[in-house]
């Protein structure tokens, strides 16, 4: 297929449909003597005059007329087809925004499910970095911890939290078989030793005088319990995949903080990718929900 050199195409296009040199090169960005120019080699490769020049300025020709009504249409057919790819493209992509601990200890393990269903959909993650609402995050869909944010938010994992340990932690200083016996132990605190005091309090028993470390991160925190640091009150929910390997070891059930859960929240309009990826989330937390809080 043999083709007019395409920036003579749409300088002279942009030129047909203004009748006039001046408005198509403020139109396209560039000097009324480049359109001029472009056209002009246009003309040269076609043969044909496209445009009579005058003084006055310049007019289409017939030639130039049935020419400009095709090229327009061309172009017009191409930016369309063009829009459409890439609104696909955009339509294709879920953002997510969620907390590290999550991507880490409960979604990356079962993503690759979700890619192998759907590997037309680009996942897009990013760090909620306290967000509120998706919209607040940019995403289509938001993963965030704590008590219910607003009615229409989705439980995906409970956040109740148990006493939590690594088998070294109990080779290394004896069983705790009684939990007066985590008074003496090594508690590791996330955020605040807040959690450890509701825990004692509500089974009735006197906190400990001394705090362990505190650790601003849950992903900091967890290292420190696999490397058996000492014990921690962990979401049992999200750590699930730990406990079934046996690199964690929960001491007691009775949980703190059950009022709390991973609440799954959605931006308003989601794309259909989005919405296939809502329902596989809840999916995959019912799959995985154990029973009780």
């Amino acid at each position: 297929m043999k083709l007019p050199p395409l920036p003579g195409l749409r300088a002279f296009e942009a030129a047909a449909r203004r009748e006039n040199f001046r408005q198509a090169a403020t139109e396209l960005g560039m000097t009324p003597a480049a359109v001029s120019q472009h056209v002009r080699s246009l003309e040269d490769w076609l043969g044909v005059r496209l445009f009579e020049r005058s003084a006055r300025g310049v007019q289409l020709t017939p030639a130039g007329r049935e020419f400009g009504d095709a090229v327009s249409a061309g172009l017009a057919g191409i930016a369309a087809a063009a829009e459409r790819l890439s609104a696909g493209a955009r339509r294709r992509t879920v953002r997510l925004a969620c907390l590290p601990s999550v991507v880490t200890h409960w979604l990356a393990p079962r993503l690759p499910r979700f890619r192998a269903a759907h590997p037309d959909i680009q996942v897009a993650i990013s760090y909620a970095a306290g967000a509120k609402t998706a919209a607040e995050a940019a995403a289509d869909l938001l993963i965030q911890h704590g008590t219910r944010p607003d009615a229409g938010a989705l439980p995906i994992l409970s956040g109740a939290t148990r006493p939590t340990c690594a088998p070294s932690y109990l080779n290394r200083n004896g069983p705790i078989r009684d939990p007066r016996e985590l008074l003496a132990a090594d508690l590791l605190h996330d955020e605040s030793p807040a959690a450890w005091r509701r825990w004692f309090s509500e089974g009735s028993l006197e906190s400990p005088r001394e705090s362990g470390p505190i650790f601003a991160d849950f992903n900091l925190l967890l290292s420190s319990l696999t490397a058996g640091l000492g014990v921690a009150l962990c979401p049992t929910a999200l750590i699930a995949d730990e406990l079934s390997r046996g690199e964690l070891k929960v001491l007691f059930d009775r949980p703190t903080d059950i009022e709390k859960a991973y609440w799954l929240t959605e931006a308003t309009n989601l794309s259909p990718e989005a919405v296939l990826m809502r329902d596989w989330l809840l999916a995959e937390a019912t799959d995985a929900a154990p029973s009780g809080p």
